[in-house]
């Protein structure tokens, strides 16, 4: 499909055929549209086109409204909106491959030294709608083609950097790699006011977040998922149990994880990883378990780490070697004493009840400092007078 079909060029005929077949709603924004025309005010008419195509009832008019009328002067508008307008045009099409065409041509079209933010923008909505017609490998090669192009930007607008993180996380959500998802996911989260979202759109975000977090191979700290209010979204839904689950899991507490295991069995998407689970909780105890204690006092016995994460005692090294090779804690493995000392943890965001934990251990290490320095007063009272 052609960027502009056979143009019209009388365009006061063609708004007047047009008005009279919108909905009452939106006729007078015809009249409005031919005056900004008439007074080439192109800021101001376009101002009144991105609204127009907003309008859910604009949807029957919206590809003749583009073609017809705005192909007369696309050149003399911001190509970003122009952009904008073509998304909302090519969202109508039923047919995918007709959308794919349509996007194609627009960001050939707007493909110039000078618009090159609005060629990128249209690049990757590109590679959505590869996405939809299951050309993985499209959307992947057009994806690359635009990142590589926006990493030689000093800014760009936001529109665009949410448009390529939530591309990209849909490519990675079809390809099931949970920890490049949930990466991009929150990067896209990052670039929007959540408000913005449908409450339907933020639910489905944040379960798809919450399975990624507990899915992800290498994801081993969920404190920014946690603390985004995209993730309340779900209370009050039937997985607000996934809410709990991230909790428990962050927290280590194998007892509660225990209680949910009834409710995991109920998804067969986390029911199939339930022995990647067990191990996750596994760590997450161990971290948990290394980060209450003070710094200096940080080597734990196998049978410690065996009753805080409730594993048998010959599984903990096996435990410690996984923690190690996934870089969770760095240390050493006394395989005779049974030890193991922990020289670092994984810097993690915390959550409130972890700040709340750290803060009381910070007011015990005040006011063991100040009982040691009266003790040394009072030991040395003789000494300071020789003095």
């Amino acid at each position: 499909m052609a960027l502009a079909m056979d143009i019209d060029h009388d365009v006061p005929t063609v708004l007047s055929v047009l008005r009279t077949e919108a909905p009452p709603d939106l006729a007078g924004d015809f009249y409005t549209m031919e005056d900004l025309w008439e007074r080439r005010l192109w800021h101001q008419l376009t101002d009144v086109l991105v609204q127009f195509f907003q309008n859910p009832e604009s949807v029957p008019l919206r590809t003749r409204v583009y073609t017809q009328f705005v192909g007369t002067f696309d050149s003399k508008i911001s190509q970003l909106k122009l952009v904008s307008l073509g998304l909302a045009t090519s969202a109508t099409f039923q047919d995918k491959s007709e959308a794919l065409e349509f996007m194609t041509a627009l960001a050939e079209k707007v493909n110039t030294p000078t618009s090159q933010d609005a060629y990128v923008y249209a690049q990757i909505e590109t590679a959505q709608v590869k996405l939809q017609i299951q050309d993985l490998d499209g959307a992947r090669v057009t994806l690359d083609s635009a990142g590589a192009i926006l990493e030689k930007f000093d800014s760009v607008e936001s529109v665009i950097n949410a448009a390529y993180y939530s591309v990209n996380a849909d490519y990675y959500k079809a390809k099931a790699d949970f920890a490049a998802y949930y990466r991009n996911s929150l990067r896209f989260l990052a670039c929007i006011n959540v408000t913005d979202l449908t409450l339907t759109a933020q639910r489905e975000r944040a379960y798809d977040l919450s399975i990624a977090a507990l899915l992800g191979e290498s994801i081993y700290n969920f404190g920014e998922l946690l603390l985004h209010p995209i993730l309340d979204s779900l209370v009050g839904t039937e997985y607000e149990w996934l809410r709990s689950l991230l909790f428990v899991l962050n927290a280590g507490a194998i007892a509660k994880f225990d209680e949910l295991a009834p409710r995991i069995a109920t998804l067969p998407i986390l029911q199939s990883s339930n022995e990647f689970l067990r191990q996750k909780i596994c760590l997450m105890a161990l971290i948990e378990a290394v980060f209450q204690r003070p710094a200096s006092d940080r080597t734990l016995s196998f049978h410690t780490i065996a009753t805080e994460t409730r594993l048998l005692l010959e599984e903990v090294e096996h435990l410690v070697m996984k923690a190690l090779s996934l870089g969770l804690i760095r240390g050493s493995i006394d395989q005779v004493g049974e030890r193991v000392t922990i020289t670092w943890l994984q810097p993690r965001i915390m959550t409130k009840d972890q700040i709340e934990s750290m803060r009381q251990r910070l007011l015990e290490w005040d006011s063991s400092v100040k009982q040691l320095g009266v003790w040394m007063e009072n030991s040395g009272k003789d000494v300071w007078a020789a003095s």
